[in-house]
């Protein structure tokens, strides 16, 4: 058993978070002694998911729905793994997109520290993607979608 001050620390989150989570039923299961919260493992593992969910871009409201078909049992299977392919299929397409700001970012650090080398960027403002190195070409064509 674990304290909510116990939990917070192992999670890196407020006290105040895990008691808006408690307050949105999203540990229905959560003992109390003398009024002290009292978690078990079953609400360790609860809040992983309930955090992976929330960074995945879940709101709180959809996060309690999916909790509320965890207490429903095994008629909600299909319901959890759609909710979670679709979260899946979210996650990715913002990876993808992070993926050519990072291209982006990589082409534009080459980009200046040459230019930091040349004194100037007149060499490199006529320069087409043939004429980069093979990696810093690569990034460019991505970050531009090419």
């Amino acid at each position: 058993m674990y304290t909510i001050g116990e939990v917070s620390k192992l999670f890196g989150l407020p006290v105040s978070t895990l008691r808006y989570y408690d307050r949105e039923g999203l540990f229905p299961g959560l003992e109390r002694s003398s009024g002290i919260r009292r978690f078990t493992e079953r609400e360790l593992e609860a809040l992983r998911v309930i955090e992976c969910l929330k960074r995945s871009g879940l709101e709180i409201r959809d996060i309690r729905r999916f909790m509320d078909w965890c207490a429903e049992g095994s008629s909600t299977y299909r319901q959890r793994l759609e909710l979670f392919e679709a979260q899946k299929r979210a996650v990715e397409a913002e990876l993808e997109r992070l993926g050519r700001v990072l291209d982006m970012l990589d082409f534009k650090c080459w980009y200046y520290g040459e230019a930091i080398k040349d004194g100037g960027e007149e060499r490199l403002t006529g320069l087409q993607p043939g004429d980069m190195p093979e990696g810093i070409r690569a990034a460019y064509l991505r970050a531009h979608g090419l």
